[in-house]
């Protein structure tokens, strides 16, 4: 039986500050995505920050009533300068992301922010924050935010950050193979350092079992800078307890792209969850490549960005989705001068779906324009 879908697409303006939302509004537990940004430019810092957390409290106060925040991620053009200001300016209690990818629309900082109603946040012993539903009997979500530490090098911190979270999965009863969703690994000048973290994560999977014959895990590894200049990998991630075996699928769109293990890496190119109602997709950061591994349309931001969109396009439709699916869009980009061009895109094919572009190098030097992307669609429940 056709379902009518239930999502909505709205921007709302404050005073500096604009959000754009995508909603899903099926069952007893809404879920909702809002990009939040600055619109004066030349604002200071301090005013810049007041009117995107003013713009949040407005947001959950007035219009999204009964939503709490699960996940957040501030963007922020500085992050030595602004990181501190933001943390303590913002005493939500959900995990937090921030990390120094600028807006390359020429603000200081913006927002992409997770929430949902109907559901019980708290922080456990083992550092994660965990959400749980009425609707969702038996499932637990952990969410983590800007994991660091100041090991020698990129591959050590890179170890130590996937050792520690194996640690707290433990404390919840989980693993990485089975019960890890999704990983950001932002690194810090990535030209240099990306090849320690490919080679500590190879080999930290190996040791929990996950090899290119069972599956890896959703990710983007993509440029960023946390506050202090000695941190090479900062990570978030994000798990869920109680999946049952087979509940997680993995993309692969073979016709697009290849595996990440032919070229020596190893995350899915996505995964999809089923829930009772409700399916929830991950798109692992996407670029322009084909299913051979190569680089297509080298030095050509356009077309790089029209192909990336195709080789999303076919992970979606591999997980029974589509545009109209998606909730959000992070769109990295290695040269700011190609803001424009790349903004004028996605203005004209998504005219209103939440979408921050920010300033982050791709892990291949070639690859001028990345995306990821969440989606969810609603599932028929039987009677």
């Amino acid at each position: 039986m056709q379902i009518k879908k239930r999502t909505m697409t709205t921007s709302i303006s404050f005073d500096h500050a604009e959000a754009c939302i995508f909603g899903f509004e099926v069952g007893s537990t809404h879920e909702y995505h809002a990009i939040v940004r600055v619109t004066d430019p030349t604002l200071p810092f301090e005013q810049q920050m007041g009117a995107v957390l003013d713009a949040y409290h407005q947001l959950i106060d007035q219009h999204l009533k009964g939503a709490v925040a699960v996940f957040k991620r501030y963007f922020l053009s500085d992050a030595a300068n602004q990181g501190d200001d933001v943390a303590a300016a913002d005493g939500s209690d959900c995990a937090k992301s921030f990390i120094q990818q600028a807006p390359l629309d020429g603000t200081k900082l913006a927002l992409w922010v997770y929430l949902m109603t109907n559901v019980n946040t708290r922080l456990t012993p083992s550092g994660l924050y965990e959400v749980t539903t009425s609707a969702e009997s038996g499932f637990r979500h952990l969410w983590n935010g800007s994991a660091h530490n100041l090991a020698a090098n990129s591959e050590y911190q890179t170890r130590l950050l996937f050792n520690e979270y194996v640690m707290q999965l433990a404390q919840e009863g989980c693993t990485l193979a089975d019960n890890c969703v999704r990983t950001w690994l932002f690194v810090n000048d990535i030209d240099l350092n990306y090849g320690g973290v490919v080679r500590a994560r190879n080999q930290v999977f190996f040791t929990q079992g996950l090899t290119h014959d069972t599956h890896y895990i959703a990710s983007t590894g993509i440029g960023g800078r946390a506050q202090d200049p000695c941190v090479l990998t900062q990570m978030d991630n994000y798990a869920v307890a109680g999946l049952k075996p087979g509940q997680m699928h993995y993309l692969y769109a073979p016709t697009h792209l290849n595996r990440t293990s032919d070229y020596g890496v190893s995350f899915e190119r996505g995964t999809y969850i089923d829930y009772d109602d409700r399916r929830h997709v991950f798109i692992s950061g996407t670029a322009s490549i084909d299913n051979k591994g190569q680089i297509v349309h080298p030095k050509n931001v356009e077309m790089q960005t029209r192909r990336l969109w195709e080789n999303v396009e076919a992970l979606l439709s591999e997980a029974g989705c589509s545009f109209d699916d998606v909730a959000h869009m992070i769109v990295y980009l290695r040269d700011t001068a190609d803001y424009l061009t790349v903004r004028r895109l996605y203005e004209e094919r998504f005219p209103q779906k939440p979408v921050i572009i920010v300033h982050a190098a791709v892990c291949r030097a070639g690859w001028l324009v990345e995306m990821e992307c969440m989606a969810v669609k609603e599932l028929s429940v039987e009677s």
